[in-house]
């Protein structure tokens, strides 16, 4: 299928080596941070929060996280443009939705009198609250479909990437705690421009199931 979007999906690929002199462009990161903005979640939740690492000292502080395992992505934190931490909120309250519905009072999309009305979606959050208040496993899975939707639009900007669970989850949430700040982080995701001849990964054939064992028309 020669269509533009599929041309450049079939493109994007893991990148196993980045090319350490070439930087994302300011104007592309701020599509990409906008668009990311923008990803969907339940009830418009938004429970996420993305920390993006590039400057030499965020750099090398995460860097030192990968000291027990995961070495193979190491090389990625200097010689990719940014890394970026994708961080769930583990215990979502109804006053972090607040936020959410005051926003949308404010853009015009709530009106001020539906106020409290617009709480009784929040029973989804409540669905997958746990007794002590966790909802980790749901918050986590929308902050996936912004991990989903930013390498998407990473691929449409022609910027290539890496999502990497290969991260020591204990230190790099002590390591940036602070920034985090309560959030937990399970998943990276290095963004820049692949070696031209040492990312082997770049010349390798394309390779998915087939549509019909994974999708089901009825």
């Amino acid at each position: 299928m020669n269509h533009p979007i599929i041309n450049e999906l079939t493109r994007r690929h893991t990148v196993k080596k980045y090319d350490a002199n070439r930087k994302v462009p300011p104007a592309d990161l701020a599509i990409l941070f906008e668009a990311m903005r923008l990803s969907a979640s339940s009830i418009n939740s938004q429970p996420w929060k993305f920390i993006v690492v590039e400057s030499e000292a965020a750099k090398t502080r995460l860097s030192n996280t990968f000291a027990h395992m995961h070495e193979y992505n190491k090389k990625h934190v200097f010689d990719s443009s940014q890394v970026i931490l994708f961080a769930h909120n583990p215990k979502y309250t109804r006053d972090d939705y607040a936020k959410v519905v005051d926003q949308g009072i404010k853009d015009k999309r709530t009106p001020i009198e539906n106020r409290e009305a617009a709480f009784a979606v929040y029973s989804f959050a409540e669905l997958n609250t746990s007794e002590t208040g966790d909802n980790s496993s749901w918050t986590k899975a929308q902050t996936y479909l912004a991990l989903g939707n930013t390498l998407h639009v990473l691929a449409r900007l022609n910027i290539d990437s890496t999502p990497m669970e290969g991260i020591d989850v204990e230190l790099v949430n002590k390591e940036f705690s602070e920034e985090l700040a309560g959030y937990q982080c399970d998943v990276a995701l290095a963004i820049g421009y692949h070696h031209p001849e040492e990312d082997f990964n770049a010349k390798l054939p394309k390779s998915r199931l087939p549509l019909n064992d994974v999708l089901v028309r009825i």
